[in-house]
């Protein structure tokens, strides 16, 4: 049923999308949803229902489950990253890969996930993916394939993503900021493959990250150069013509359709930051906050 359908039926559409998962809520979307109320204009009466609400404050206070409000969902967020960081601060060095959990076996874009983990493994590094089918199961087959560690940051999600069988750790976060956090924290590159929206997210996290030098510059590339080729083109021809980007930003991604050259971009950027950070140990700190 569509938006306007719904409304016409009297039937506004819920920010909790109850009707996916058997009508369960994932802990992400409570702590992004707020309660609607009442509009009231600063010159009209106070209504008295919400008079009675407010003398009743602190009755309703004295019986109210805290464990369900915001403040205590900092404690679970807590928690996130520090299983988060002390699982992932043992790995080795690690590449993470993205792309649709709807890719199959047959699909291109697999087999070539598939080759690029194996062989980003072989040279040393571990793969980090979300944990979940299509693209991400391809670069944990890959690794493992490769001989090197496979790690999954799974999402609690409405239609309940499951971990792939090809994890040698396997991470469960309820809140999207944690997991993305972690990608970005334990990644020498990231590797897109194509993909939706989630792919979309992780891809434009990490160029604003770099463009604003929150972390240290890391190779962003993507495979596949008919997927991804329309939207380089509309970064330089639209946001770099109209100067919402500076022209080095428009460079900060790269473009392959080989499994081996992306491997190669990635082990070159990861030995000269080596040699930098040897070399210039304090300005490579003052520049990187990974």
């Amino acid at each position: 049923m569509s938006r306007n359908n719904s409304r016409r039926n009297g039937k506004a559409g819920s920010r909790f999308r109850s009707g996916r998962n058997n009508g369960q809520v994932t802990e992400d979307e409570r702590l992004l949803h707020r309660p609607t109320q009442p509009l009231i204009s600063p010159t009209d009466p106070m209504p008295s229902e919400r008079v009675k609400e407010e003398e009743h404050a602190l009755e309703r206070a004295m019986h109210f489950d805290f464990t369900v409000t915001d403040p205590w969902r900092v404690f679970r967020i807590m928690s996130e990253f520090v299983e988060g960081f002390d699982t992932l601060s043992h790995i080795p060095p690690a590449v993470a890969i993205f792309g649709s959990a709807r890719a199959k076996a047959e699909d291109p874009a697999y087999v070539a996930a598939v080759e690029t983990a194996r062989l980003l493994a072989k040279a040393g590094f571990g793969i980090i993916t979300g944990g979940g089918p299509g693209i991400m199961e391809a670069a944990n087959k890959g690794a493992q394939e490769g001989g090197n560690i496979s790690i999954g940051c799974n999402i609690e999600l409405p239609f309940e993503q499951k971990p792939n069988p090809y994890l040698d750790i396997s991470l469960d976060f309820r809140y999207f900021f944690v997991r993305k956090t972690m990608f970005v924290k334990y990644s020498e590159a990231f590797v897109i493959f194509p993909g939706g929206f989630g792919t979309m997210d992780e891809l434009f996290e990490a160029l604003t990250l770099i463009q604003t030098k929150k972390v240290n510059h890391f190779p962003i590339i993507l495979y596949d150069s008919n997927y991804w080729g329309g939207l380089i083109t509309w970064i330089r021809d639209y946001m770099l013509a109209s100067e919402k980007i500076f022209p080095e930003d428009a460079g900060l991604l790269r473009l392959s359709d080989d499994p081996q050259e992306i491997c190669k971009i990635v082990i070159e950027a990861y030995q000269e930051d080596y040699y930098q950070e040897r070399a210039n140990p304090a300005d490579h700190r003052e520049q990187s906050s990974r």
